[in-house]
């Protein structure tokens, strides 16, 4: 058990913004479980939660993979006995090119991991949050399901998929005491963006530099969001007490999206 310390499940914890997550629920006085399939830098994660004062457990999971997912909620059950939050950050950016030339096996891959882990994560610990009649899910979107961006279709689809489901499930699972939440980051900054600038470029002709200027224009406080700002978002649900939001997407994206 964890003598009282809120419990946050965090998928995709290794590195950006899951990374980030863990990091900042364990300096606001959670526990944390940290899931992914890198188990090296899931260990390089714990120990910053471990140095924010907080326990953790690792635990290697796929989340397509039904027996990974549901071996994560009976470690987490043993070791801390409930969950709080779970936030479900795992996906995967999918295949890059206009849609006539993705291979269908890349299109089902980026829902396999973005929406149906999503699905596979959600139903392993809710019925223990239903049980207790508290519990909150946040489920990490993107701005991309909302505005069309050259080259992603795949991504794109995945993340509006997020949408019906969050709200559908908030519905479901309120009167039960359990509030679910979306946020849709905008683009952050690190390694995948630039994999999209590049691969933008590359499609359409471009520059990366030009890919990446074309983007930041369109943000209005005029640069890339920072993973520690959806982390923010994260712990402003996780920690406030905000009983009365459920079935919302927050939008953090420096306003390019607001809607």
């Amino acid at each position: 058990m964890n003598g009282g310390r809120p419990v946050a499940v965090v998928t995709g914890a290794s590195r950006g913004i899951g990374r980030a997550i863990a990091t900042t629920l364990a300096t606001g006085g959670a526990d944390v479980v940290l899931a992914g399939r890198d188990v090296g830098a899931l260990r390089e994660t714990e120990d910053l939660v471990t140095a924010a004062g907080a326990r953790s457990l690792v635990v290697p999971t796929d989340v397509t993979v039904e027996e990974d997912v549901s071996r994560l909620a009976g470690e987490t059950a043993a070791r801390f006995g409930r969950v709080d939050t779970l936030v479900a950050n795992s996906g995967v950016g999918g295949p890059s090119g206009p849609l006539w030339e993705l291979e269908p096996v890349e299109w089902v891959h980026t829902f396999d991991v973005n929406v149906a882990g999503v699905f596979r994560c959600c139903r392993a610990f809710l019925p223990a949050m239903i049980a207790r009649g508290s519990g909150g899910v946040i489920v990490i979107g993107s701005m991309t399901g909302k505005r069309p961006l050259w080259g992603r279709s795949p991504y794109a689809a995945s993340k509006l998929a997020l949408v019906g489901l969050v709200r559908t499930l908030a519905m479901e699972a309120a009167p039960l005491g359990v509030l679910v939440n979306l946020i849709s980051p905008g683009p952050v900054a690190g390694e995948r963006i630039e994999w999209v600038f590049r691969a933008q470029a590359e499609g359409r002709g471009i520059t990366v530099d030009e890919a990446r200027e074309e983007m930041i224009r369109q943000i209005p406080i005029g640069r890339l969001v920072e993973a520690q700002e959806v982390a923010d978002a994260v712990a402003l649900l996780a920690f406030c007490g905000l009983p009365a939001v459920t079935g919302q997407d927050l939008n953090v994206s420096g306003g390019m999206v607001m809607y």
